[in-house]
């Protein structure tokens, strides 16, 4: 099932300024022509990790340049699964443990592996919990790299309404494929998508543009909720159902 959903990741949007991380290379800035399998392959231990288990969906908005679009894993940078944030408490082995990590993209660009801010701060809270970091699915409502044109790859850009929409079938395989019950929607953007295909979430501050602070209040308040065995989680007048 989940080579499937893997293989229905290749159906990205045929357009100008959408990059596919599991079977396009980046072929200025990858490693090698293996690169596209190599992500194939880290997704597919994460995500086989977690199905079944997890038990909370952290939906973000897209993949980053400087996270999954070099890893393969939505929210995670190649210098965390390179052991670069061990101080920060967050290992590689929180991400997958089947196969060694290994990063995609040129020694020559960022020798200690590309970070991303939003990944640190949200795998951070995540180390930090009661919680396995098996507990948690890190997704996104895009899931594909979405960037600027002019700019090049190595530059992000928000989708548009009809970019998240039109990958909505991913996202509900996704949360098939996982049996998560419980979503947790990073940011406006994931939550409106998620209203608009009827799924119920939880919505919270993302981390980006000053709002890690309020992110880390509404995320730990959220699973200090769970630890008491609240049945309804109440939050920013949304609730949720553990």
């Amino acid at each position: 099932m989940l080579e499937n959903f893997i293989k229905s990741l290749k159906s990205s949007p045929k357009k100008s300024g959408i990059f596919n991380p599991w079977w396009e290379s980046d072929k200025d800035n990858d490693i090698s022509a293996q690169a596209p399998a190599i992500r194939r392959r880290q997704l597919f231990h994460y995500l086989s990790e977690r199905a079944g288990k997890a038990k909370y969906l952290l939906l973000g908005e897209a993949i980053g340049y400087q996270g999954g679009h070099f890893t393969g894993i939505p929210m995670t940078s190649e210098r965390i699964l390179l052991g670069g944030h061990k101080k920060r408490g967050i290992l590689p082995e929180h991400v997958f443990t089947g196969i060694k990590p290994k990063r995609t993209s040129k020694a020559s660009l960022k020798p200690l592996g590309f970070t991303e801010p939003t990944g640190t701060i949200v795998w951070g809270e995540i180390a930090q919990t009661n919680f396995s970091p098996e507990d948690f699915v890190l997704w996104n409502a895009f899931p594909w790299h979405p960037f600027k044109p002019e700019s090049g790859l190595l530059s992000n850009r928000t989708p548009n309404m009809k970019e998240f929409l039109s990958s909505a079938d991913i996202l509900m395989q996704l949360i098939q494929i996982t049996g998560i019950k419980n979503i947790i929607a990073i940011g406006e953007k994931s939550y409106i998508v998620l209203n608009q295909l009827g799924v119920k979430s939880l919505k919270i501050r993302h981390p980006a543009n000053g709002g890690a602070t309020k992110f880390r209040k509404q995320f730990s308040d959220i699973l200090a909720q769970v630890n008491k065995g609240k049945k309804y989680i109440i939050l920013a007048e949304e609730t949720i159902c553990p």
